[in-house]
């Protein structure tokens, strides 16, 4: 598959979030960055600490939050705004209302027919990361994970406007699709997707994960034991996009609703 064009977009803006400037001009672009996106650092280090403008994009939290232990609570894995969620329709979830796409395609040709039947009339919940949100992401419940697949592709916007007229925008652009496993042996498949700027998405237990890099084809690891817990960060997007979770059927229930603007640690749902 041939690099697309949005790709050299991305590594040209990520050389510039990744310079670090004299300490005046840095402390410029990062206070004029929190001004125009809108910024909440109340949680954060002031912008000034950070010596690149990709620093401050995957600022880590000052205080850890705190959110339920209870193994039944499933938490936001982010900071995000919830552009679409509910009930998987045989195959086919939404990528925003009135826009469909295959999950089976989304997760790509390294899954099995049977890996991809497991979420068949399952729950899906999109999560949408504005360049003004924390952009690290965490594991949502304790999970064995299973399986990773690296997927190269394009770096579509993945904003509002972008999601109403591109169909099937998910299953093009680049993503990390991890397999996972609960305590109570159910499955979900936690899919990072890229966008337009987001130059990497890291995957802190497997730094063979290369995102935006010179691969041109997918590439699966698969682990015996890689334990997670709830709550653990491991890793960030370097700018806003999306996460999406595709559940089994009838393994959550939902506690949210389109539309709903949710923060990492808040439960999400609810673990059947």
């Amino acid at each position: 598959m041939k690099r697309h064009i949005t790709s050299a977009i991305s590594q040209t803006f990520g050389k510039f979030a990744n310079k670090s400037f004299s300490p005046t001009v840095q402390t410029m672009i990062n206070k004029a960055y929190v001004s125009l996106m809108g910024l909440d650092m109340s949680e954060f280090a002031p912008a000034s600490s950070y010596r690149s403008l990709n620093k401050l994009f995957t600022r880590k939290l000052e205080k850890p939050r705190q959110f339920s232990l209870d193994a039944q609570d499933f938490i936001s894995p982010c900071d995000s705004w919830i552009s679409a969620c509910g009930e998987i329709q045989e195959d086919t979830a939404l990528q925003i209302k009135g826009m469909q796409y295959s999950c089976g395609d989304f997760l790509g040709e390294n899954f099995t027919q049977d890996e991809k039947n497991i979420i068949n009339n399952g729950t899906f919940i999109n999560l949408y990361l504005s360049p003004k949100d924390y952009h690290r992401y965490h594991i949502p419940t304790n999970t064995k994970v299973l399986k990773v697949v690296h997927i190269p592709g394009k770096f579509y916007p993945v904003n509002v406007p972008s999601l109403n007229k591109r169909i099937n925008l998910f299953s093009e652009n680049e993503r990390v699709v991890l397999k996972c496993q609960t305590q109570n042996d159910k499955i979900f498949y936690m899919v990072l997707v890229s966008a337009l700027n987001v130059g990497v998405m890291q995957v802190s237990f497997e730094p063979k994960v290369k995102t935006n890099a010179d691969a041109l084809s997918s590439t699966v690891f698969e682990y015996a034991e890689m334990n997670l817990d709830k709550g653990e960060d491991f890793g960030c997007f370097e700018m806003g996009s999306t996460i999406i979770i595709l559940a089994e059927k009838d393994m959550l229930e939902l506690k949210i609703q389109n539309d709903d603007n949710v923060k990492f640690g808040q439960t999400i749902a609810k673990v059947n």
